[in-house]
């Protein structure tokens, strides 16, 4: 009798973990997805106005917007300090300005056919090693925490050459950059996937849930970019 109400007692933990799991990973995707989406629509806005595509990316202002996004992560997410609220807000911030800095590639592709079949083609190919490298993340019984100090390293490393380049504009050098970030990002969609599964617990308080969820979907939303940009680089050499 007494095995019997353990192991429904048991039975009833796990599936309340796996419920609560899901609804969290779900709110993860929705919140990634959801600032891809605010990306895109920006992007059209932006690329589709010759005035906001010349007051953001006209001039020198276009470094600030190049360089926005790394201000955010870096200054302006903060989930262990701010509020759920705030990390929405930044997140969002964080999706205006990737997508207008992604307007010129939404003006060039309403004018261009072909560049606009690439731009179809590397979304198709990103979306679906994203969804790939999340089921394997999600998955894998293997622990992959070794992984973080060499990925960590591979994006700060990534981030330098990259700067570098935007004043060299070496084509070989911008090749490597793409091959080495396709690369490196993939490894850190897995990771990442692993560890917001990991670090979910069911009896953590509703606020910091919602903090994690933000931070979680802020680094997915990253990897997914920036495997898109790699990709149309080799998309758009063709």
């Amino acid at each position: 009798m007494e095995s019997n109400r353990f192991e429904t007692t048991t039975n009833a933990s796990t599936r309340k973990m796996d419920a609560g799991l899901r609804a969290h990973m779900n709110s993860v995707y929705a919140r990634m997805s959801g600032g891809v989406l605010l990306t895109a629509i920006t992007a059209m806005i932006v690329g589709s106005s010759p005035a906001l595509l010349n007051l953001f990316m006209g001039g020198p202002q276009k470094y600030l917007v190049m360089f926005a996004p790394l201000a955010i992560i870096w200054f302006g997410f903060r989930p262990e300090k701010m509020a759920a609220s705030q990390l929405k807000i930044a997140f969002i911030g964080l999706s205006v300005v990737y997508g207008i800095s992604f307007g010129t590639i939404a003006a060039v592709a309403t004018q261009d056919l072909t560049f606009a079949v690439s731009v179809a083609k590397a979304f198709f190919i990103a979306s679906s090693m994203f969804a790939g490298l999340s089921i394997l993340g999600y998955t894998t019984k293997k622990d992959l925490s070794g992984m973080q100090t060499f990925i960590s390293m591979g994006v700060v490393g990534l981030v330098a050459f990259s700067v570098i380049n935007i004043f060299f504009q070496n084509s070989m050098m911008a090749n490597l950059i793409a091959g080495a970030g396709i690369l490196i990002f993939a490894g850190l969609t897995v990771w990442q996937t692993q560890d917001m599964k990991r670090m979910y617990s069911p009896n953590m308080p509703a606020e910091m849930a919602s903090r994690m969820g933000w931070a979680a979907a802020l680094n997915l939303y990253i990897s997914f970019i920036a495997m898109f940009q790699y990709i149309l680089h080799f998309m758009n050499q063709r």
